[in-house]
């Protein structure tokens, strides 16, 4: 392959990664995909394709509806223990995000939201939503009629908006960031009481029970998520034991979110995102399992902190 090609492709990896990290939510899946879109570039007959960047995106869209049909992606995201990979703000798997369905889009809550559409529907909201595709070229990507894919499209904003109750609301991260800190010195503290005042009457919680649970623990009423929290940040031996050491704890955005990051000797061992809204947390996601942390864990390193926002566990 020459150069020129080479080049091309390139000049389209990360839209091609970012698309794909949309549709899978995984960024190890996405590497995958845009790397086998690559060998499919390169034994293709180039001359005969007419518009390269349609092409090439047709390809990284139908080998993401082949995982996510694949038996083994539908058993483990059937089971109830998968969730999306977060991504430090900046990385540029994380794509567009000039507007805000383009950053609503790749947010945790809705990659998880995305979950319950089936792959053909996911595949036409990102396309739409998040790349503003027109329902031709979608057609033509998906090879379905024009009135399909404004069928699927419609089906599935109705249920991502059904379920996403902050709808299109933009955050203001440094509002959200004192709310966060102050969660967070509550929750290292032991103030449960604080903690549950911080917490909206609706809130929700979802962990991966520190990357060892077969099946995610999920959490509903202020009480419980609060108790729960507090259980988590309550340092003990064998905490320290599986996280290799006594971590500190940072403030970061993943995804467009607020979070909290778990360091040990600058490696990131947990998160836990948040989505604040009206000046309280409404929603938590906790991640600890380590091969979802790994582009995290190299993006931490490369980008350097500042102090930790808690220094001692």
């Amino acid at each position: 392959m020459d150069s020129a090609a080479v080049e091309r492709f390139e000049a389209g990896r990360g839209r091609l990664a970012s698309l794909a990290y949309r549709l899978l939510g995984s960024a190890a899946d996405a590497e995958d995909v845009v790397q086998d879109t690559f060998l499919r570039w390169q034994a293709a007959d180039r001359e005969r394709i007419e518009v390269p960047e349609a092409w090439l995106t047709k390809v990284v869209t139908h080998l993401c509806l082949d995982r996510l049909r694949s038996a083994q992606a539908r058993h483990e995201r059937a089971a109830g223990a998968w969730l999306p990979e977060p991504l430090l703000e900046g990385d540029p798997m994380l794509g567009p995000a000039d507007t805000v369905e383009q950053r609503e889009s790749v947010s945790l809550a809705v990659l998880t939201l995305m979950e319950r559409l089936s792959p053909v529907e996911r595949a036409v909201y990102v396309l739409r939503e998040a790349f503003s595709y027109s329902h031709a070229e979608i057609a033509r990507i998906l090879d379905v009629t024009e009135s399909a894919s404004q069928q699927h499209a419609h089906r599935a904003r109705v249920r991502v908006a059904a379920e996403r109750r902050r709808g299109s609301e933009e955050v203001d991260l440094a509002s959200a960031r004192r709310v966060v800190e102050e969660f967070l010195a509550a929750a290292t503290s032991g103030r449960t009481e604080r903690l549950v005042a911080l917490l909206t009457d609706d809130v929700t919680a979802v962990s991966d029970g520190a990357g060892r649970a077969k099946r995610l623990l999920r959490l509903t009423t202020r009480e419980r998520v609060a108790s729960y929290v507090r259980a988590g940040f309550r340092p003990t031996p064998v905490k320290r034991r599986l996280a290799g050491g006594s971590p500190v704890f940072h403030i970061a955005v993943l995804n467009g979110s607020p979070a909290v990051l778990a360091v040990v000797d600058d490696r990131v061992v947990g998160t836990v995102v948040f989505d604040v809204r009206d000046g309280r947390v409404a929603s938590l996601c906790g991640i600890a399992a380590a091969d979802r942390l790994v582009r995290l864990d190299e993006a931490w390193r490369q980008h350097g902190s500042d102090a930790p926002v808690v220094a001692a566990w």
